[in-house]
């Protein structure tokens, strides 16, 4: 008789067990045993999109996450174009979207935040999650102390009995008006999930910022890109993914834990280029839709304008340049706007009862440029330029009042020859995404241009008892290409 040999009987039972373990963890078995089993006590959730702690204040924060079934994003499987922006080759656009690279189940469940500090301890209520707003929570956390550094519990669980996840972060709330303390900012843009140039982590320029430990970070808009392949997000579901699949790269979820983020959209991850209120749709998706998506996942309070105090020495503005704007095609005139007659007003109250030392002004898109010709959806375009020639008149009189924007794929520092204006350009998130402008195209008003990735640093701190201000542009992997400083009595 003949035997099977042992080694071969090993191999082929190892390899079986591997499959049966692989299956039960792929999210069709999920999905298949909960309909099974929907009251199955061993479900779990995952933290797999990670959090976000924003718009923190001295007293106040929000805690924003997902709930999720599985707990990896599906693997990338598609090879890229070896040209700018990597579009995925052969991707189909019709598979289903819990196939799709970089693709995370969410679901339904139960969620709780707890804030640690010394003594200290908030406790958040349990906070039901739904599938209407793609199973995200927004929870607030309030009466916090100033420049005070909290430990953070997310807890979730599937339902009331079922098994609890615990997720751990840490944030400092701002000082106090009054301080004067350094403060360390960075700020990028422009990021499309193909972009990525670390296939394990996803991007570079997140792992740079993380390792400066600055005090909070600002997204200047196209966190993702709907009229992007891979998938083209023409409708609600694959809208959905592209947030998903962003925030599940584990370089972006690595800064979050310990990094504040505040958010400004722009029209890539709001609809289509150039959007607009009275746009069409993109497909199946509306401009609504679009505007409903966009604060589901980021977690803003109020008005999509506001205004940040971070001690004695600096205050930023993030101003909204979607949600009120005239249409594009509209003729130049006074009267047409990007911003909008309510948030115009609101912008000059704030900025003129300011005492801060330094005030930045961040914006989704440029203000002095200079931009291409054939744009036209920004205040250095020709189709806006009533009101941009306003607004860099105006913002010239506040005393040092300085520009960041998003939106461009290239980095620069920019001073307006008519009003001495300075706009700092943060260049996108990767150099695969770097493009749009020709690096030997040097004009009078650049002080600095570099068409590469990477982000922007700006720090604040007082030398000598003088206040003090830095500008740095780091490529991708946090070196420094340029520099500007400025003081108080420069």
């Amino acid at each position: 008789m003949s035997k099977f040999p042992r080694r071969i009987f090993f191999r082929k039972a190892g390899w079986g067990i591997f499959t049966i373990s692989f299956l039960t963890q792929s999210p069709v078995f999920a999905r298949l045993r909960r309909a099974l089993f929907p009251q199955s006590v061993d479900e779990r959730v995952f933290f797999t999109t990670g959090y976000k702690i924003s718009e923190v204040t001295d007293s106040t924060a929000m805690v924003w996450t997902r709930l999720c079934r599985q707990e990896h994003p599906n693997p990338i499987r598609h090879e890229r174009e070896e040209k700018v922006f990597r579009h995925p080759i052969d991707f189909d656009e019709n598979q289903p979207v819990a196939q799709m690279d970089g693709g995370v189940e969410s679901g339904p469940g139960f969620v709780r935040v707890k804030a640690y500090a010394g003594a200290d301890k908030i406790v958040s209520p349990w906070v039901q999650v739904f599938q209407r707003d793609d199973f995200t929570a927004r929870i607030p956390l309030e009466g916090l102390k100033p420049g005070t550094t909290y430990r953070i519990e997310l807890i979730g669980k599937p339902n009331v009995n079922g098994s609890v996840t615990v997720a751990e972060a840490n944030f400092t709330t701002s000082p106090l008006p009054e301080s004067t303390v350094p403060i360390l900012v960075t700020t990028s843009t422009c990021q499309y999930f193909w972009s990525f140039d670390d296939p394990d982590r996803g991007f570079k320029t997140y792992d740079s910022m993380r390792r400066l430990n600055p005090d909070f970070f600002i997204q200047t808009g196209d966190y993702v890109y709907y009229d992007k392949p891979g998938p083209l997000a023409k409708g609600l579901e694959k809208a959905r993914h592209k947030w998903r699949a962003m925030d599940g790269w584990q370089s972006i979820k690595d800064l979050y834990k310990h990094v504040p983020i505040y958010m400004l959209k722009d029209d890539h991850d709001l609809l289509k280029d150039d959007a607009h209120p009275q746009s069409s749709p993109y497909g199946e998706l509306s401009y609504l839709e679009g505007l409903k998506l966009w604060y589901e996942n980021v977690p803003i309070v109020g008005k999509p304008y506001r205004t940040f105090r971070k001690g004695k020495d600096l205050q930023i503005w993030l101003v909204e340049g979607r949600e009120y704007r005239s249409p594009n095609d509209d003729p130049d005139r006074v009267g047409k706007s990007i911003w909008g007659e309510e948030q115009i007003a609101w912008f000059k109250r704030t900025v003129e009862e300011s005492d801060a030392t330094f005030k930045l002004l961040f914006t989704a898109t440029p203000v002095v440029g200079p931009d291409r010709d054939n744009k036209k959806d920004n205040h250095a375009n020709k189709v806006y330029e009533t009101e941009g020639n306003w607004l860099r008149e105006y913002l010239s009189k506040i005393d040092h009042m300085y520009v960041v924007n998003g939106d461009r794929h290239w980095q620069y520092v920019s001073k307006d020859e008519e009003t001495g204006l300075i706009e700092f350009g943060s260049g996108p998130i990767s150099d695969c995404h770097a493009q749009g402008w020709d690096p030997d195209d040097k004009r009078p008003e650049h002080r600095f241009l570099r068409v590469k990735g990477g982000f922007l640093s700006i720090q604040v701190a007082r030398e000598n008892g003088v206040p003090g201000i830095r500008f740095t542009h780091r490529d991708v992997d946090g070196n420094p290409t340029h520099e500007e400083y400025f003081t108080k009595h420069s």
